[in-house]
């Protein structure tokens, strides 16, 4: 009996099952894709395009051309709520879609403190390709003037930032001052070791780290601190960490402690059956798990195979997220900071791992196109 797949998001956690879209159409079934872009730009790699060491290309997939060229649609919108009992989700645009399962991959998102003005210096990590247009308007503006940069967040994706952008700017006309705003306590998650490598790292190309309180308000040219001290600033980008989509709050479905949708082992909703989820946007039931991509990569083929039996009325499979995983961090000017168990070491070494890495990933999944 034919059914309807819908895919909300095109991220890493999707990959396999875009990957096979013409086999689950030759069994019979329909297949929509819902992206907020043609393109998926992967994550891992957004520090490197903001510093100008990959181009775009070399860090997107194309969703649209992969999901059409098999014969499947795809829709460039967001979902905005879904309707479990009615099975549908409702898009931005006004419309809706129909499902017999459905499959959530729709990422996170990158909270502002305070309510923030509008400006148009003020730039979120998320989405990444905000990190492209950062990149534009910092080229812009450190040609003009010296200008003060801050990074607001105390944890690797500032770290990777507030590096990122100093080696963008290291041949700019107008030298910027950079400040990480770290709340109390910078890279707090890590290990001493760790976090004295990132935190030399940054302090020996000139880059000030505060951490004498979190940032309550960011306004267009000023961050304020939770002690009422207030600095004036040029340029903002936004790394505070990220929080799963607020779709799953918003139609009133199970979710975990941070809002991500809740998932059994199957990654599949235990009150919803006929919904699935992975990545970013996920709260895993059996045990939290950070919000890093290898997650998501791990949870592929066991969400495309649940997938397909969650069409057909077959077994599903459990997922298991394994154990220690390898993670680098891209400091900027080819510089990298990498952990595994025991393991830690910082310079070029480090980042050429993750390079090779990251590049091989995206060559598998270029393929597709």
């Amino acid at each position: 009996m034919k059914k309807h797949l819908v895919l909300v998001g095109g991220g890493h956690a999707h990959m396999v099952t875009l990957a096979n879209l013409a086999a689950i159409k030759a069994k019979g079934h329909e297949v929509t894709v819902i992206g907020p872009s043609d393109y998926h730009y992967y994550s891992g790699m957004g520090p490197g395009m903001l510093s100008g060491f990959y181009k775009p290309e070399d860090i997107r997939f194309a969703t649209r051309h992969v999901v059409e060229k098999q014969g499947c649609k795809f829709i460039r919108d967001k979902v905005v709520r879904a309707d479990p009992a009615g099975k549908k989700v409702f898009l931005q645009s006004g419309g809706d879609i129909s499902y017999d399962v459905v499959s959530f991959n729709a990422g996170s998102y990158v909270p502002t403190p305070g309510q923030p003005m509008e400006g148009k210096d003020v730039f979120s990590v998320k989405p990444i390709e905000r990190l492209l247009q950062a990149r534009d308007r910092l080229v812009e503006l450190t040609a003009d003037r010296k200008i003060s940069v801050a990074v607001v967040g105390g944890g690797p994706a500032a770290a990777e930032i507030a590096g990122n952008i100093s080696a963008l700017v290291k041949k700019a006309a107008f030298q910027p001052s950079i400040t990480v705003f770290a709340g109390r306590n910078f890279m707090s998650r890590f290990p001493e070791a760790i976090r004295g490598k990132a935190r030399q790292t940054l302090v020996s190309r000139g880059i000030r780290i505060i951490e004498e309180g979190y940032v309550s308000q960011v306004d267009s040219g000023r961050v304020v601190l939770d002690s009422g001290q207030s600095y004036d600033v040029d340029f903002i980008m936004l790394a505070t960490g990220v929080r799963p989509s607020m779709i799953f709050k918003e139609s009133g479905l199970p979710v975990g402690p941070d809002g991500g949708l809740l998932v059994n082992s199957y990654l599949q909703s235990p009150e919803c059956p006929e919904i699935f989820g992975g990545g970013d946007c996920i709260y895993f039931q059996d045990r939290p798990l950070d919000k890093v991509g290898v997650y998501a990569v791990r949870e592929n083929p066991v969400l495309y195979h649940n997938l397909v039996a969650a069409l057909e009325g077959r077994s599903l499979q459990s997922f298991d997220p394994g154990g220690d995983y390898l993670l680098v961090f891209n400091m900027g000017d080819g510089i990298g900071i990498l952990r595994k168990k025991w393991l830690q070491f910082n310079g070029r070494l480090a980042f050429r791992v993750k390079d090779y890495i990251d590049r091989k990933f995206m060559r598998e999944f270029q393929a597709m196109e």
